[in-house]
């Protein structure tokens, strides 16, 4: 595999297939929005317009949030917010995994406001350049009139740049001034810098960049407002200190990004991405940009050089370091180019191997889940419930056909697979799709009929697309695996909805790139147009990986080089990022130490991490939602050694076999990782009871897959047979 330039191209700039509905609305309106869709719906900045616009946006490290009249200091403005890890609040200990239940920071605690005089009740809030990395905030006086200041926002700025023209600035503070000193001199040319010192001790620094008229000059009315003595024309920038990094902020003040330029190549197991940041202001200045754990561990050479020594607390993302560098290369070495669609190790591949009285017990079992209503099963009024469920009969065909060599029986089952996927395809569903043109996508019309926002997991509102969609991207990568004559005349479909979760291409009109996956944090989010205090969030970091492996093998079946490549980095920077922020072993440093033991994240928001689900707290619950589905790239992400720590402290001495229902076999199937003949035994017991099997899962595949990693760790070529 070699491809360059792989976010360049579109998978396709055609309308979606005719037989897709066409609205123009949509249940959530676009408050504030001036630019014209398609727009974003999953990613940080999206609380500046849902709900009452009011929660917080998180940067990392800072956050912001539109201060509406409220507080102490009754801002206006644009409110700044850090906090550090000794404000977390924990939650009680579990006394199953011994650990904190969750961790929260605490939010609405402003250190500093950038306001504008003029702005108040009346004031708009408006957003233009709305992009996969950035936005730009404008607060003005009134809807009708311009913009009193603006503010370009970008994951992680390391300065909250407020862009004036001629207003009149206003420095607020819900937090109280006990000082605010003007530095003597300018920093720079045109450059006018202030400390201030607030009543919690913290010291934050603000610098202003003149570009004509006057420079600023602040004078101190209370202990929470410092106001200018006229109207000013240029930048106000303001950044903490954490007590080393006066001398970079100095170095770096008076430029600012307005946007990331993302581009990634390929070539055999290395893959590589960039950030290439857009910038204003101040001419000959370089960036500073704080990054985040996973991207200092993949820094190039060039890159890591530029790293300094200034650092600031995340909410959920560990201690991120400030790089002082116009752009970053990010490398990932080993590449899973080798998973496949069968049971694989990322040390010794994959095999079709097993005996014929393991292919004749199998294949008992498979005739027998062949043989259900697969067109039943998948007839629901869910877009999530059907993909799982079209999904576990493609890994039943897939390992009838290859596995246990009786292509006439999966043959059998493929053509009712075929049938019910066509439903979907001919969109004749029970609530069938629409591309709605307000936001820009495709969306279940479940909301619409019912008028319930939450219906389907909140599919109509963008929430979980790479959860729903990649099911039927996965099945659909199957049956063009056993049959390439199905591809063409459904590859417009399949795309349609590859193209609604992770369009690469702005050249694409008709959806906004990578809804789901935010490459800056490594990980998809979930939630879509919901308004949250916390962020945005995602419960299954498992069902998001699937997503990316699915795009891959619809890639390799379907001939697209450059999406297969896409979702191969994808998948290692995924496994990169969820070992930090996800899954974590003993030596994890990046989490508190009070919340490891929990092994899996449960729900990672932005702004805290609860060990739990929305559907309830049973540990198998908590900890199985982030193994599910079982499939090749599993041992890739979720390793060995995180398995084993996981079952010897939640599941072994007999732990796992007390679960009840669908979850059972969602552990045991994990468990095959670590000990796959244990799991192959627990799966071929007489009286294996059916309800142990979840509603995406196959016994049949349960069995194929433990039974492929027993044989992978030791296996010389056509030697092991179990």
């Amino acid at each position: 595999m070699a491809c360059e330039n792989i976010f360049e191209n579109p998978i396709s700039t055609d309308a979606p297939p005719g037989n897709i509905g066409r609205r123009q609305d949509h249940p959530v309106p676009r408050l504030g929005i001036t630019a014209s869709s398609p727009i974003q719906t999953n990613k940080f900045y999206a609380n500046f317009f849902l709900g009452d616009r009011a929660s917080p946006t998180f940067l990392h490290p800072y956050s912001v949030a539109w201060g509406q009249g409220r507080g102490s200091s009754g801002s206006w403005g644009l409110a700044i917010s850090h906090i550090e890890a000794a404000q977390r609040v924990f939650g009680e200990t579990d006394p199953v995994t011994r650990a904190a239940r969750y961790f929260i920071n605490p939010i609405g605690i402003h250190s500093v406001s950038i306001s504008a005089r003029g702005l108040g009740p009346g004031t708009a809030l408006t957003m233009e350049s709305l992009t996969e990395f950035s936005a730009q905030v404008s607060l003005r006086p009134s809807a009708q009139a311009a913009p009193a200041v603006q503010f370009p926002l970008v994951q992680g700025s390391a300065f909250i740049t407020a862009i004036f023209n001629g207003a009149v600035p206003l420095i607020q503070t819900d937090v109280f001034f006990r000082t605010v000193t003007r530095v003597t001199g300018e920093v720079k040319p045109g450059i006018t810098k202030y400390k201030i010192l607030l009543e919690d001790g913290r010291t934050w620094l603000l610098y202003s960049y003149r570009t004509s008229g006057n420079p600023l000059d602040l004078q101190v009315v209370n202990n929470t407002l410092a106001q200018s003595n006229g109207p000013f024309i240029g930048i106000i920038q303001i950044a903490k200190d954490p007590g080393n990094g006066e001398a970079m902020y100095d170095q770096a003040c008076g430029t600012y990004p307005t946007g990331v330029q993302l581009s990634g190549a390929v070539g055999g197991r290395r893959g590589s991405y960039k950030f290439a940041f857009t910038k204003a202001g101040m001419s000959g200045t370089t960036l500073p940009m704080f990054a985040l754990p996973h991207h200092q561990d993949s820094f190039d050479d060039a890159t890591r050089a530029r790293m300094t020594g200034v650092k600031l607390q995340t909410t959920t993302k560990g201690v991120a370091t400030a790089v002082v560098a116009d752009s970053w290369t990010m490398v990932e070495t080993n590449l899973p180019t080798d998973i496949g669609l069968l049971p694989w190790s990322p040390t010794t591949g994959s095999t079709k191997i097993l005996s014929e009285s393991t292919r004749a017990f199998i294949r008992s079992i498979a005739q027998r889940e062949i043989s259900q209503d697969i067109l039943q099963q998948t007839n629901l009024d869910s877009m999530y419930f059907s993909g799982k469920a079209l999904a576990k009969f493609a890994c039943i065909m897939l390992a009838t056909n290859d596995l246990l060599g009786d292509s006439g029986l999966a043959r059998s089952g493929l053509n009712r697979l075929k049938e019910a996927f066509a439903r979907f395809a001919n969109n004749t569903q029970q609530f069938p799709l629409v591309y709605e043109s307000a936001w820009g996508g495709v969306v279940s019309s479940a909301t619409y009929v019912t008028g319930n926002q939450g219906v389907d997991f909140g599919n109509t509102l963008y929430n979980d697309h790479h959860f729903h969609f990649g099911y039927f991207i996965y099945t659909a990568a199957v049956i063009g695996y056993l049959d390439p004559s199905w591809i063409p005349a459904n590859r417009g479909y399949v795309n349609l909805l590859v193209r609604d979760i992770a369009n690469p291409s702005t050249r694409d009109p008709y959806f906004p790139t990578s809804r789901s996956f935010d490459w800056f944090h490594g990980h998809s989010w979930a939630k879509g147009l919901f308004a949250s205090w916390d962020g945005k969030d995602q419960e299954s970091s498992s069902e998001d990986t699937m997503h990316a492996y699915a795009l891959k093998m619809w890639g390799a079946v379907s001939g697209d080089r450059n999406m297969e490549a896409r979702a191969t980095l994808m998948l290692s920077v995924q496994r990169r990022s969820l070992q930090y922020y996800y899954l974590y072993t003993r030596a994890n440093t990046v989490q508190p130490s009070q919340f490891i033991g929990n092994k899996v994240a449960g729900i990672l928001f932005e702004n805290k991490i609860d060990h739990t689900t929305y559907f309830g707290a049973n540990i198998e619950y908590i900890q199985g939602i982030h193994m599910l589905p079982l499939l090749p790239y599993t041992p890739f992400i979720r390793t060995p050694e995180f398995v084993r720590e996981e079952w010897d402290a939640l599941f072994s001495g007999g732990r796992a076999q007390a679960i009840q229902g669908g979850w059972k076999g969602i552990l045991f199937g994990n468990y095959a990782t670590i000990e796959p003949r244990a799991a192959y035994d627990f799966f071929s017991q007489t009286g294996f009871d059916d309800g142990w099997l979840d509603g995406g899962a196959s016994r049949t595949w349960y069995l194929c897959y433990a039974a492929g990693m027993f044989l992978l760790p030791t296996l010389p070529p056509g030697k092991r047979k179990i």
